[in-house]
């Protein structure tokens, strides 16, 4: 069963994927995208190509477990998701992984610069790894 991991974001969406046992995050990259509607078609093409059987969608919550706009976009693009494909789409608390994303970048190297690139993969890699770490 491999799971592919959603980082929602305005102008770049992290995508990863777990290997076919869903013990490991096995890839991981961002696609660029604005639109919410051409966002959900893309990541339904690339989950059918991979095989991916469930979406892990991350949910911004604020610090104190309230919910907030993004929030809301987030389950937004949820029902999108779900609308376009077969696939079941569970919201999973993300609270700090774009922090933690920022900091693993910085550690290993990387300048301010160049995490925008970067850091949405990160942090849809840390949303999955929470993820399969429930599971075992």
């Amino acid at each position: 069963m491999r799971i592919m991991a959603v980082d929602y974001g305005d102008a770049r969406i992290g995508l990863a994927v777990s290997d076919e046992t869903a013990t490991l995050c096995g890839e991981a990259w961002t696609l660029p995208e604005r639109s919410m509607a051409r966002a959900a078609d893309k990541i339904v093409r690339e989950a059918a190509e991979r095989g991916v059987s469930l979406f892990v969608l991350g949910y911004p919550k604020n610090m104190d477990g309230t919910l907030g706009p993004r929030a809301e976009k987030s389950a937004e693009f949820k029902a999108l998701l779900e609308a376009r494909s077969d696939i079941p789409v569970r919201l999973w608390d993300e609270r700090r992984t774009t922090v933690a994303a920022h900091e693993i970048l910085r550690l290993n190297g990387r300048k301010m610069k160049s995490h925008r690139a970067r850091v949405d993969a990160v942090a849809a890699s840390l949303i999955l790894e929470g993820y399969l770490g429930t599971l075992k």
